[in-house]
């Protein structure tokens, strides 16, 4: 497998009019490469959102909100049991509450129970809560079955979901979901919190024009803020501009001090500094022990921890999550390391795709193994764990250019009867087989990825934003580039350039440290997660960074990548 880069196309005239008024060149091309024409693509104030009007289904179901208000009527939420999920699920508690609601939440053990609103799902919430009104966030937009026995049960529901929809729409009495193959709404990148976030700002609309607020009465949503952005980094949805500015209001909230204990909490037991909140802790410092959660046992520590009240009750699920994340990441390591042990033993670089399994695997971890695979290989991976019912639980993660359900979908249309059930979209997907379809499925993956797939997508392909003079790599630019939202989709800008390597060695057994040469000036480097050395001159993808050590700031180099 090689590894080449391919600088980002980008309009030259953009980036001359944004450098003319005032971005660093640099940035403006990145910024021009990704989509940026104008000032106003680069805004992130509220009043450039995306209004809640113009999302489909979001008005109905704040009249049907709003009725349930009026009627004294009890809602349920049922939640997802990932960090979008559990966003979702404490922005709809503390924003319906906020407004005069009555509800609780439920959220699927997913061991027992598995993904989304399912019959047992509803008949659990009829038998514990007694709904009158059944509202999911982050999930149900494949939920006909369950939609169906609420309607016997004479409980309505409403979904708010953002997944890619099935050929058969469940008959809810509202759905919220932009991904809806009719809804024309601009953002499809819309997470689960983000789209209940939608439909409470649709609610207090609608609560203010049967005046039970005024403007100066209303409650103030934005508090909420910090939840969504977290389940927006956390999802890993495209980083669209309505995205960049849930995101830095959130992020904007944390670092002022403002988040809610929950997050504060979160902040303290991973180590980092709410004041200099990032897109970085959020993605792997804050989500990961929320979803570890939901991957160990159950999701209710994590979503109990966002809507605490008090630091003290905060930290006390914090740190019961902390145990979790600490258990979960153990045995990750062992997973990862017998994955890999596999992998090397197998042919794959004459592989389109890797299957993998293993009897004393986790199903909840399952995921995040394929998905290291997967970095380190360049395939699709799909890998498997036991469940307590005899079927075998799988999660997948594919590269660019491979749709993993559209993949799975091939698959049943060769053999119908090889995969019990599955969903998911481009990059990711879980499944469940039959121990006894394990062999089977495996060839028919292998066969229905090679035939949709290039061989040349199975090179790694790099995408940078061109070179730095050694005059540009500077504090003023990693400045600059500190000062936007990156991620998902509007990546951080990597530039690339041909060094000299002066000097290399391994730090802590596990990384490259630097002294490489451009042009005559020399810069410090790492290169993590990678320990053999590096020929004298090589053409690397790197990032400016700030490193501080023992007082003293400089600019290092962070390398992605080097190009074969």
């Amino acid at each position: 497998m090689s590894t080449r880069f391919r600088i980002r196309d980008y309009d030259q005239r953009v980036c001359d009019r944004l450098a003319s008024a005032g971005v660093m060149r640099p940035l403006a091309r990145a910024l021009a490469a990704r989509g940026v024409t104008c000032a106003e693509d680069m805004a992130e104030d509220w009043r450039s959102m995306i209004a809640p009007t113009l999302l489909e289904g979001a008005d109905k179901a704040a009249r049907i909100l709003a009725d349930a208000r009026d009627q004294g009527a009890h809602v349920t939420i049922v939640a997802d049991y990932d960090c979008d999920g559990a966003t979702a699920c404490a922005v709809a508690m503390k924003g319906l509450r906020a407004m005069g609601l009555s509800c609780g939440y439920i959220v699927p053990d997913r061991f027992r129970y598995g993904y989304g609103l399912s019959p047992d799902i509803v008949d659990l919430a009829n038998e514990s809560q007694h709904p009158d009104l059944i509202v999911t966030v982050d999930n149900g937009i494949a939920s006909v079955e369950g939609v169906a026995r609420a309607n016997q049960l004479g409980i309505r529901v409403i979904i708010t979901d953002h997944h890619l929809q099935g050929e058969t729409l469940p008959e809810a009495a509202c759905i919220v979901n932009p991904n809806v193959r009719t809804s024309s709404f601009a953002s499809k990148a819309l997470c689960g919190c983000g789209v209940m976030y939608y439909v409470l700002l649709a609610l207090r609309a609608e609560l203010r024009r049967r005046g039970v607020f005024t403007a100066q009465t209303q409650p103030r949503l934005d508090a909420l803020a910090d939840l969504v952005a977290l389940g927006t980094v956390a999802d890993v949805v495209c980083l669209d501009k309505n995205n960049r500015i849930l995101v830095a209001q959130g992020l904007a909230r944390v670092r002022r001090g403002l988040a809610c204990p929950g997050i504060q909490a979160l902040f303290e037991v991973a180590g980092r500094d709410p004041g200099r909140a990032s897109v970085r802790d959020f993605a792997f410092s804050i989500a990961p022990r929320i979803n570890a959660a939901g991957r160990m046992d159950e999701m209710n520590p994590g979503i109990d921890c966002l809507l605490a009240d008090s630091y003290e009750a905060a930290h006390s699920y914090a740190e019961q999550l902390e145990l979790f994340n600490n258990q979960r990441r153990n045995l990750e390591g062992t997973m990862q390391s017998e994955a890999l042990e596999s992998v090397q033993a197998m042919d794959w670089e004459n592989k389109a795709t890797v299957t993998l399994f293993d009897v004393g695997w986790h199903q909840g971890v399952v995921g995040l193994v394929a998905s290291r695979v997967k970095e380190r290989i360049h395939r699709p991976v799909i890998a498997f764990a036991p469940s307590d019912d005899g079927e075998l639980k799988g999660s997948g993660r594919s590269i660019e250019g491979v749709h993993l359900k559209d993949a799975l979908d091939r698959v049943v249309k060769k053999d119908p009867q090889v995969i019990t059930r599955f969903g998911g979209h481009a990059m990711a997907a879980g499944l469940t087989i039959r121990p006894e379809n394990l062999q089977r499925f495996t060839a028919l993956f292998e066969q229905a990825v090679s035939e949709m797939t290039p061989p040349e997508l199975f090179d790694r392909t790099v995408l940078v934003d061109g070179a730095l003079s050694p005059e540009e790599v500077n504090f003023p630019l990693v400045d600059a580039l500190s000062t936007r939202i990156w991620g998902q989709g509007f990546e951080r800008p990597l530039f690339a350039n041909d060094f000299t390597i002066l000097s290399q060695r391994i730090l802590k057994g596990a990384h490259l440290k630097l002294l490489v040469d451009l042009g005559g000036t020399r810069f410090e480097a790492i290169y993590f997660r990678r320990s053999e050395p590096l020929p004298q001159r090589v053409r690397l993808a790197y990032r400016p960074e700030t490193n501080e050590f023992m007082g003293r700031k400089s600019v290092q180099l962070v390398i992605e990548a080097s190009e074969d």
